[in-house]
């Protein structure tokens, strides 16, 4: 029998979680740069149920992790999100206590980016879209319209390995249809098994399903995800500016907002 749906943000507060540096494991532990991840380590905060991550201080480059002290195994989770453009963000399952290892269902809302995909840091960093994404924008900044990317200009190529590896996927077109511009949307994602399947679904539409047991690529450590033997925590991301994508990954003063957390076991 499942269990019933719990909040992940009760009482209105941050208690039960814990912020890390993003990629801190990746730094030599006390070095200049170790120090200065730990003294801009994001800013995260809740208000009337709303979770909000930015870069603390705005525009400094440096991203973290809000992650849970909870660990979990097969499960359900559902929340609202609603970022600013450019955000590249998600939510981590079966994360590491640092939140740098998980599998990460995207919200990479940024040109390039792809949201219900799946990516899975620090387990050999398959890439499961079907879809690149792109904008127009207001003299603000803020979007006005969502659209599928140019393949030409694109930063993050769509190559053809990406989608194969999803055993479910709906085409970016009607994606677009259900997508609730500069707006709430609910996602839903099922967890289940040692190597998951993992399944997303934004606004009651199924967008996207990997069986990663099935998966067969050099993209996927299976070493490293036994090694979670099949638990872990739930991690959010607040992305730093790597020279990849620079600001085109994360605005100066871009955050992403989550509310109404809940979650069951399975």
């Amino acid at each position: 029998m499942h269990s019933e749906f719990k909040p992940l943000f009760p009482e209105n507060s941050l208690e039960g979680w814990h912020i890390v540096p993003r990629g801190i494991r990746m730094l030599e532990k006390d070095s200049p740069e170790y120090r200065n991840a730990w003294a801009h380590k994001g800013l995260w905060s809740i208000q009337d149920g709303i979770v909000e991550g930015r870069q603390d201080p705005p525009g400094c480059g440096l991203g973290s992790y809000l992650v849970s002290d909870s660990t979990f195994g097969d499960f359900e989770i559902v929340y609202e999100a609603k970022p600013d453009w450019p955000a590249d963000t998600g939510v981590y399952l079966r994360a590491s206590e640092d939140g740098f290892l998980g599998y990460q269902v995207l919200l990479d809302y940024r040109k390039s980016g792809n949201i219900g995909g799946f990516y899975g840091n620090a387990l050999g960093g398959f890439h499961a879209v079907n879809f690149t994404l792109d904008a127009d924008l207001d003299e603000n900044g803020i979007p006005v319209q969502l659209r599928q990317e140019d393949p030409e200009s694109t930063l993050e190529p769509l190559t053809a390995d990406k989608p194969a590896l999803l055993q479910y996927k709906i085409s970016g077109e009607d994606f677009l249809k259900i997508w609730k511009l500069n707006d709430w949307n609910e996602f839903r994602v099922v967890v289940k098994g040692f190597f998951p399947t993992i399944t997303t679904y934004i606004n009651g539409v199924k967008i996207a399903e990997i069986d990663l047991e099935k998966v067969d690529s050099t993209r996927f450590d299976r070493d490293a995800a036994s090694a979670t033997q099949g638990r872990g925590h739930i991690a959010l991301e607040v992305h730093d500016n790597d020279p990849g994508l620079g600001k085109d990954r994360w605005g100066k003063d871009s955050a992403c907002r989550w509310r109404n957390f809940r979650i069951r076991e399975l």
